[in-house]
């Protein structure tokens, strides 16, 4: 076993280092992508400079770079700019020591006393990861695998994995502790500047996540949205300024990209925390304060809440087994009197509300997931069921899929198939029974989806039925408690 001791090197004393950040601010865009705005101070000779800007984020990209000096704008000008991310590693420090002589201090059980010994570092012990992958010159720096074979020549003698702790002369050239910015920069102006510097990094982003809590009835619900913050982008900010902007960009792809580079319900606040506006065809969210955001954290910042917001539960019966639904339209099938047989039993239980402020919200709810809760006989909040909800403006309704009715079940039938005109109509009936096992009536909404062809009629119905698109109709049924209802129809298709 063998450790390393070395000491750290400084930056070049030819190159200046810009200070630290006065003031920054954050845009987090919901699709794993930050703008950074942020204050620096420099100080710069007539002329060339070589500035090194540390602490930036390891997943910044470089080409989206923006200086400016706030001080004289026009005096300063970035010449040339290199991204360094070289970063210390065991293997890669190794790397530069090989064939050079390194020390290795041991311990003398004997005497109790340390000694060194010098010899020649043949090999690492380290194995860099193989990548087999077209697009490798996209890709971050190589990982790597430690072995444990580390090798040496010692005293004309090859070791391997030799004793003792390993010990280096200095830091390799090339190698830094954090990633960073260099620069050269060409100054008529000498002297202390403000500079503001943006860019785009990856690995900052921001989602949402919304609780629910249903009244006892169903009829009301409390929400409470939160916003999820995650920084892994290799830096912390402090005392930041923050916008999340919601909506979906349109970011151009690069080969990098297409492989993968890079319970409980709060206290309502007295006032909103994000402020929300316009921004081009997208929404902003504005925090009202300042906050911290330190590497690998995820925070976590209300975003709306509504209280007593009037809510619907609704049963729905679609009984088309989904294996079906694919072949919608195909003209191999239209004529096939066994296809489309197939029944879905279950019953789905969904919950609907309003976006307005009437309601109670109206702020434009960004994506993210819904999980329902509800109070139990013993006033103890039990999850009921989830679901995903997309970009929802204000005065837009929102239903949410919670789950299959227990007391509900479904079955639809093909009762009957004959054809009018042999290759230019077919026409079918089926039987849906919607039964309900409950102690109470119910309202089942019964949907079917004439899927053989276009162009279809509903020739005759048992009851009542509302063409809601294309290929979706809807029939409205009561049912009593403990009984059943049956919806016939008969469709005919002509091609």
């Amino acid at each position: 076993m063998f450790f390393f001791l070395f000491p750290l090197v400084s930056v070049p004393l030819s190159a200046q280092t810009a200070g630290e950040r006065t003031s920054v601010d954050l845009t987090v865009y919901n699709m794993n992508l930050a703008l950074i705005r942020e204050i620096r101070p420099l100080t710069l000779t007539k002329g060339l400079n070589t500035l090194v800007l540390p602490d930036i984020p390891a997943t910044i990209d470089g080409t989206s770079l923006h200086f400016s000096s706030l001080t004289d704008p026009k005096s300063v000008r970035v010449l040339e700019q290199n991204f360094q991310y070289d970063l210390v590693h065991h293997a890669k420090l190794l790397e530069k020591y090989i064939g050079k002589q390194v020390e290795f201090v041991r311990y003398d059980q004997s005497t109790e006393k340390e000694y060194s010994v010098f010899g020649k570092l043949l090999a690492t012990g380290w194995q860099q990861q193989p990548t087999y992958n077209p697009y490798e010159q996209y890709l971050p720096p190589p990982s790597y695998v430690y072995s444990g074979q580390m090798i040496a020549e010692i005293n004309g003698k090859v070791e391997i994995a030799p004793t003792g702790r390993l010990v280096l002369p200095s830091l390799s050239e090339g190698l830094i502790l954090k990633p960073q910015l260099q620069w050269l920069l060409n100054s008529t102006r000498p002297g202390a500047h403000n500079a503001e510097i943006s860019y785009l990094a990856t690995q900052l982003s921001w989602n949402s996540n919304y609780v629910v809590l249903l009244n006892q009835d169903d009829t009301r619900l409390d929400l409470t949205g939160w916003v999820t913050l995650t920084n892994n982008s290799g830096t912390s900010f402090k005392d930041a300024g923050l916008k999340l902007v919601a909506g979906d960009l349109n970011v151009i792809k690069t080969e990098a990209d297409a492989i993968g580079y890079a319970k409980s319900m709060a206290r309502v606040a007295e006032a909103p925390q994000f402020e929300q506006k316009e921004l081009f065809e997208y929404k902003l969210y504005t925090l009202q304060r300042r906050t911290d955001l330190a590497n690998n954290e995820t925070k976590q910042i209300e975003l709306v809440s509504g209280k007593q917001v009037p809510s619907r539960k609704m049963f729905v019966y679609d009984g088309l087994a989904d294996v079906w639904r694919v072949w919608r339209n195909n003209a191999g099938y239209r004529d096939q009197s066994s296809f489309g047989q197939q029944s879905n039993p279950k019953v789905g239980v969904f919950v609907s509300f309003k976006n307005s402020q009437n309601e109670g919200l109206g702020i434009p709810l960004p994506k993210g997931k819904i999980r329902v809760y509800k109070r139990d006989s013993d006033g103890k909040e039990q999850f009921i069921g989830e679901d995903q909800i997309d970009h929802t403006p204000k005065d837009e309704e929102i239903r949410l899929y919670l789950g299959n009715a227990f007391d509900l079940t479904g079955s639809r039938v093909q009762k009957n198939f004959r054809v009018v005109v042999s290759g230019h109509s077919v026409e079918e009936t089926f039987e849906i029974k919607v039964k309900n096992h409950k102690d109470e009536a119910v309202e089942v909404m019964v949907y079917e989806h004439p899927w053989r062809w276009s162009e279809w009629d509903i020739t005759k119905s048992n009851t009542e039925w509302e063409k809601l698109d294309q290929s979706t109709i809807r029939f409205p049924v009561k049912i009593e408690k403990n009984s059943e209802k049956v919806v016939s129809y008969t469709v005919r298709y002509t091609w």
